[in-house]
């Protein structure tokens, strides 16, 4: 671990590789095309270099997103999915993949991002919504930060 590790390949933070999975998710949203074809796009329109962190993120959500979409909903306190704004179901969506599928995250480092990514790219009224149902998930789930 050193000076040649850099030259290899850039050293990404984790929190670089949520927000890179959280674009491609979003994208998701708008697109049929396949994960794969999401990421090799992002290759070659900019020159992106997708994180085997993200790929996981994106393809765990794709393929666990009916049970994800139902425990968000039954977290949704006087709320409907429809009317969650994209981003923030987004942020949620992920979030909940990891406190449910990635065991070497702790809770809380997932909710504490979750809440960090609703603010910087939705409102903190958002932001507070977004921990609110994973709080309850993370209850639930009976993982409470570890």
């Amino acid at each position: 671990m050193g000076a040649s590790e850099n030259t290899e390949k850039k050293s990404v933070s984790r929190r670089e590789e949520r927000q890179q999975a959280l674009a491609f998710v979003f994208e998701r949203l708008f697109r049929d095309d396949s994960a794969e074809d999401v990421f090799e796009d992002a290759a070659q329109a900019r020159d992106e270099v997708v994180s085997d962190y993200a790929r996981k993120v994106v393809k765990g959500v794709e393929e666990h997103l009916t049970d994800i979409d139902a425990k968000i909903e039954a977290n949704l306190k006087g709320w409907k999915m429809n009317r969650i704004a994209k981003i923030a179901l987004t942020i949620l969506r992920i979030a909940v993949y990891e406190i449910c599928y990635v065991d070497e995250i702790p809770v809380s480092v997932s909710i504490n991002e979750a809440v960090e990514l609703a603010k910087c790219y939705a409102t903190e009224k958002e932001a507070s919504f977004v921990n609110g149902v994973l709080g309850a998930i993370a209850r639930q789930k009976g993982k409470n930060g570890e």
